[in-house]
């Protein structure tokens, strides 16, 4: 069959979206690993998929597929071009709309300048749910990363915002060490389901520096969700304010947390083609 597709990205952060509402269509992990490969077939980060909802309270059900065919609870630059698709696809006139992700429910509201504002949900620090195995919650924790055929003891913090991060505080985000960093971090024994890896370096208490390493993915131009993660660690150990531009290499989102309350989140999200594949 043909199936119809849109290529989008969020601040370079590149998405294959298909609409699974007026299409009928099952990926399997190695379609999906045949899709993302920029050679070979479409290239993107990762799959996002519109599908009706379960919940009746809910506009849609929004999947996430990483590029290595691995089903992820939530992608925050994805969500932004998730409202733009389904707005752009006139699937809804709503505006804002909810969402139903694997993590829980989030609302998508499209401003008149085009940017997409996502509430996030509440940060989560609790162990278990970023798949953290130590005995107690804490701060920060101090992890032995495998480095130079020895460890290196690194600090980091931990949290959920639906999907797991961990963020480390970093003189300069380009640095060698954190070249290495990443995939070491991503698939550390303590993160039993693997981990996206944010290094962040703080510039003032409303502007920071970010680079992630995205489970399943690699590095990114952005990563939403990452973003959110460190400007929450930030906020958790006093370095920042309630609001931050958060820079990362595909371009700035705009981060708002009280230290209680939801994660809001703010940034563009654009379609760069249509497309049909055989299938």
């Amino acid at each position: 069959m043909l199936l119809r597709f849109s290529k989008m990205h969020g601040l370079g952060n590149d998405f294959m979206v298909v609409d699974l509402v007026t299409q009928h269509f099952a990926f399997r992990p190695e379609l999906v690993r045949q899709l993302s490969d920029r050679q070979f077939g479409i290239g993107f980060d990762q799959l996002l998929i519109v599908e009706t909802p379960s919940n009746p309270d809910v506009d849609f059900r929004y999947r996430i597929f990483n590029a290595d065919g691995s089903e992820v609870e939530q992608c925050g630059n994805g969500a932004r071009c998730f409202a733009r698709f389904v707005h752009d696809a006139r699937l809804t006139a709503k505006n804002p709309i909810k969402v139903e992700t694997s993590s829980g429910i989030i609302e998508l509201n499209i401003e008149n300048d085009g940017n997409v504002v996502v509430n996030m949900g509440k940060a989560h620090f609790e162990p278990a749910k970023s798949a953290f195995d130590v005995p107690t919650q804490q701060g920060q924790y101090t992890l032995d990363v495998p480095f130079n055929e020895g460890n290196l003891q690194v600090t980091v913090g931990a949290v959920s915002m639906g999907n797991p991060h961990c963020v480390m505080q970093v003189e300069d985000v380009h640095s060698d060490i954190v070249n290495r960093l990443g995939p070491e971090l991503e698939k550390h024994e303590k993160f039993t389901k693997r981990v996206n890896a944010g290094f962040m370096q703080i510039k003032d208490r409303g502007e920071m520096d970010l680079r992630v390493y995205e489970r399943g993915a690699g590095w990114t131009l952005a990563c939403g969700t990452g973003a959110c993660a460190a400007m929450v660690m930030a906020h958790k150990w006093g370095l920042v304010d309630d609001e931050v531009q958060v820079n990362l290499p595909g371009g700035s989102l705009i981060i708002c947390w009280d230290g209680e309350g939801d994660v809001i989140m703010k940034g563009p999200a654009e379609r760069v083609f249509e497309g049909r594949i055989q299938v």
